[in-house]
């Protein structure tokens, strides 16, 4: 697969010396991302996730209760080479989005490896960025607190795998404002696509009309950018032929239709 811009072929990586100072991309490519690549970079992924087990198919029930055809489970990168070549593929995509950033934030528990190892990947690149994380519980002893790692300071880019709720990111931004710092952008693995929940009066689950992402956009004032997203998985499901994979297909779309927004 091509990198974002033209050099040696690979895969989910970046070239040293693609990424210019305050984490965007020297060239084109910081203002004007190459599309295609993006949508290659989106395919490799979707693929890798399906032959690590992280993405698969068959009934599986959300938080919010619904019968999802698919499940992302970010848990699944579970040793170096994995995690490495995911680290890969976050460094490509935030580098093709051209977003600014002084450090990287990985919320617990999820966010713990990946931060650290996108903090490493980008090194590697030449371009050396501090990170933090949260713990879950404040410790009562030691350095104390719940923060772990550089102190929060300057633009803030939020690491995390998906966004269903958003409540990982909300409670990220309270953090990183406590601290004196501004949260400024997200980077996720998967980008479900679909319509977000809240509990109504009655104790009942209820649709809304944006996902977890266009909340965090529109009314955070965040950018966010994914790795991949919800109608690539369905790309990815079009380019397979047997007659199981047209099944999974079909019910994705069904999914889609019935919860999916843009």
């Amino acid at each position: 697969m091509a990198d974002v811009t033209t050099g040696a072929k690979v895969g989910c990586g970046v070239q040293a010396g693609q990424v210019a100072e305050g984490g965007q991309v020297s060239g084109q490519a910081a203002t004007q991302p190459n599309e295609l690549a993006q949508d290659e970079l989106a395919q490799e992924f979707v693929r890798f996730s399906v032959e690590s087990g992280v993405l698969r198919w068959g009934e599986f029930q959300t938080k919010a209760g619904r019968i999802s055809p698919y499940f992302f489970n970010a848990g699944g990168f579970d040793d170096g080479a994995k995690l490495g070549r995911l680290a890969q593929c976050y460094a490509r995509r935030i580098v093709a989005s051209g977003i600014g950033f002084d450090m990287l934030f990985g919320p617990a528990y999820k966010g713990i490896p990946l931060v650290a190892a996108l903090a490493v990947e980008l090194a590697r690149l030449g371009h050396n960025h501090a990170f933090a994380y949260n713990r879950k519980e404040a410790k009562a002893h030691g350095e104390g607190g719940t923060l772990v790692g550089a102190p929060l300071r300057g633009r803030v880019l939020i690491v995390d795998d998906v966004m269903s709720a958003g409540t990982a990111v909300r409670e990220s931004i309270g953090l990183i404002r406590a601290a004196g710092a501004t949260p400024h952008a997200v980077a996720i693995a998967l980008d479900r696509q679909e319509c977000a929940t809240e509990t109504g009066p009655d104790g009942t689950l209820h649709d809304l009309p944006h996902s977890a992402v266009q909340y965090v956009r529109e009314q955070l004032g965040l950018q966010v950018c994914a790795i991949a997203r919800l109608s690539d998985l369905l790309d990815y499901l079009q380019g397979q032929h047997s007659p199981e994979m047209a099944g999974h297909r079909e019910r994705v779309q069904a999914y889609r239709a019935r919860y999916g927004v843009a």
